[in-house]
C-alpha cells in the first residue's frame, strides 16, 4: 500500500497522526466529509490551487485463516463527492478490490503491450482498444487456470504468462496449430507450450540494483506479513465521530 501522498484522484494511505489530517470542511450523513487539498505548482501571487475532494475514514481489521488479525486505520481519498451515489461503505470495499487487479493491469502494460501506447486517438477506438486486451488477458488467465487444474499440484505461479501470450500470438499471426489434429482436450496447443516452459519451483535470483539502498520505506511493514497465502476475512467499520486523527488502534 502506498504511504505517501496521493495524488490520484481515487487512492488511500495508512492515517498519519503524527503530520496531522485535513481539515473538515463540510461533514456529510455517511460519516465522510468534504474538504479542499492543494492541486498544482505553487504559483507567485496565485499560490497553490485547491482541489475538492472527499475523505472517509475506516477502521480495517484483516483476520487470516490461522487466526492473525491486523487492525490499521485507513484514510481514502476520492473525487466522488456524492455521498448518495457513492456510499462511503461502497468506495472502501471497492478500494481493497481495487489493488487485486494491479496484476492484471502490469500484465497488460508490461507484457501485452510490452510498453507500448495505444494506437487509438478516438475514445471509441481506446474503448475497444481496452476491452480487446481484457478479453486477451482473461482468455490467456483461463488456460493457466485449465492447466492447474488438469495437473493436480501444479502451482499457478509456476505458468509463465509470457509463454501463454507467444504460443497464443503464434497461433494467430503465424497460423500454427489452427486445426487440432486429436481430440481437442482441456490442454491445447497453448497449454502444452506453456506446460513445456514451466517457471522453476525455487524462486529466480533477481538482478541486483546498481546503487544499494541503505534503508527502505517498507521497513516498517517486515515480519508482519505471513510466508504463505491463506484466505482472509476483511471488516472495516466507519470513524464517524472526533476523525481519525483522534482515533487509536484497539
Amino acid at each position: 500500500m502506498p504511504t505517501q501522498q496521493l495524488r490520484e484522484m481515487l487512492g488511500g494511505r495508512p492515517a498519519d497522526i503524527e503530520h496531522g489530517g485535513p481539515t473538515v470542511r463540510h461533514p456529510l450523513p455517511d460519516g465522510s466529509y468534504l474538504t479542499t487539498v492543494c492541486a498544482g505548482k505553487y504559483q507567485a501571487g496565485r499560490g497553490y490551487g485547491r482541489l475538492e475532494v472527499r475523505i472517509v475514514e475506516a477502521r480495517m481489521t484483516v483476520t487470516l485463516a490461522d487466526g492473525t488479525r491486523r487492525t490499521e486505520l485507513w484514510r481514502l481519498m476520492t473525487s466522488l463527492l456524492d455521498a448518495d451515489r457513492y456510499p462511503a461503505q461502497e468506495l472502501i470495499a471497492l478500494y481493497h478490490r481495487r489493488w487485486q487487479a494491479e496484476t492484471c493491469y502490469f500484465s497488460l502494460k508490461s507484457t501485452i503491450l510490452d510498453g507500448r501506447v495505444l494506437r487509438s486517438r478516438t475514445l471509441s477506438g481506446l474503448e475497444q482498444e481496452v476491452y480487446a486486451l481484457l478479453t486477451a488477458y482473461q482468455a490467456l488467465v483461463h488456460v493457466a487456470s485449465d492447466l492447474v487444474t488438469a495437473r493436480p499440484g501444479l502451482s499457478a505461479q509456476r505458468v509463465s504468462f509470457v509463454v501463454l501470450l507467444h504460443a497464443a500470438a503464434d497461433q494467430i499471426v503465424a497460423a500454427r496449430g489452427i486445426v487440432a489434429a486429436n481430440p481437442v482436450t482441456l490442454v491445447g496447443v497453448i497449454g502444452r507450450a506453456a506446460l513445456a516452459c514451466l517457471m522453476p519451483k525455487t524462486p529466480r535470483w533477481r538482478l541486483k540494483a546498481r546503487v544499494r539502498k541503505r534503508n527502505s520505506k517498507y521497513t516498517f511493514t517486515a515480519g508482519k506479513h505471513p510466508r504463505t497465502s491463506q484466505a482472509y476475512t476483511l471488516r472495516y467499520e466507519m470513524i464517524k465521530e472526533d476523525g481519525l486523527d483522534k482515533t487509536n488502534v484497539s
